[in-house]
């Protein structure tokens, strides 16, 4: 599979050197659009009064400035946390600012910041208890390898929970470019039950899944537009038009996106899958005797 927007690739592939700028630029604007990703981020964490979990140290995968911080530390209290994000400027603009006199007293809390890709985590095996990941997986073609990196710096009972977008999300935006002509400007999301089978075979032992639909609304397509611009989810595709919307076109997709217009309003659709699965101990055999395997030599 040809992610990296070379010719040949799918046109509904990412294209990661743009989603990375996209995010860079991002970095300073993203609590303006970041309703979705805080109201995620709540019922994430309540999830955690029915878990017992204690992790000594916590990884925000593709942690963007790091909203989620200040409620995974209100949950464990002094569990180091680390956040990693694709842009190295996301990844600084969550890095907290500790007082002078905290840091010189060693009392700033345990938190540092990583640039690096999910699929290739810079981390030893069994490196934390919990990894956590709010509305990110979605942005790769293929969460497996994702999964799997999981799955190996987790220690061993330790939980990885997520949330990522699912295939109904931005449908009345899909409908409304549809209608006004032939492109790729909504990107693809992948299913829960791919999601699922991803777990199983990374190794994650029965994973929990479900999804819910969250609708926001908005007084124009604008306002759409301006938070999908200001959380760096602009349109990535390897497919994408490389030159600006007509405005011919433009005003299609409006006419056809007010027809989905209810009680005054426009509505967004966000499927939101959620996940959470341990790591379980490797298997061992129920006998302590050793198991020797060998081959005869020819006569």
């Amino acid at each position: 599979m040809d992610d990296t927007g070379a010719p040949g690739a799918e046109p509904f592939f990412a294209d990661r050197a743009a989603q990375k700028r996209n995010f860079e630029r991002a970095a300073t604007s993203f609590t303006r659009g970041d309703v979705l990703h805080r109201e995620v981020a709540g019922r994430m964490l309540e999830r955690f009064d029915v878990i017992k979990l204690a992790p000594r140290r916590i990884l925000d995968l593709g942690s963007g400035p790091g909203a989620a911080r200040a409620g995974l530390r209100n949950r464990f209290g002094a569990a180091g946390i680390v956040g990693l994000d694709l842009a190295v400027a996301m990844a600084r603009a969550g890095m907290p600012r500790a007082p002078a006199w905290r840091r010189w007293l060693g009392g700033a809390p345990a938190t540092s910041a990583v640039c690096a890709d999910m699929a290739a985590l810079p981390f030893a095996p069994g490196a934390f208890g919990l990894i956590w990941s709010n509305l990110a997986l979605h942005w790769l073609d293929d969460p497996l390898p994702a999964i799997r990196e999981a799955q190996r710096v987790l220690e061993v009972d330790g939980l990885f929970m997520f949330s990522m977008l699912g295939p109904d999300t931005l449908k009345e935006l899909r409908a409304a470019f549809a209608d006004a002509g032939p492109g790729w400007h909504v990107k693809r999301f992948i299913d829960l039950h791919d999601i699922g089978d991803a777990l199983g075979a990374a190794g994650f032992g029965a994973p929990v899944m479900d999804m819910e639909i969250l609708t926001l609304t908005y007084a124009d397509l604008d306002g759409l537009f301006a938070d999908l611009r200001a959380t760096g989810s602009a349109n990535a595709m390897t497919g994408r038009r490389r030159t600006l919307t007509g405005r011919a076109r433009m005003q299609r997709v409006r006419s056809a996106y007010e027809m989905a217009r209810r009680d005054g309003r426009l509505p967004a659709t966000f499927e939101v899958i959620y996940g959470h699965a341990w790591k379980a101990a490797p298997r061992r055999r129920a006998s302590a005797e050793a198991v020797i395997s060998f081959t005869p030599r020819r006569k």
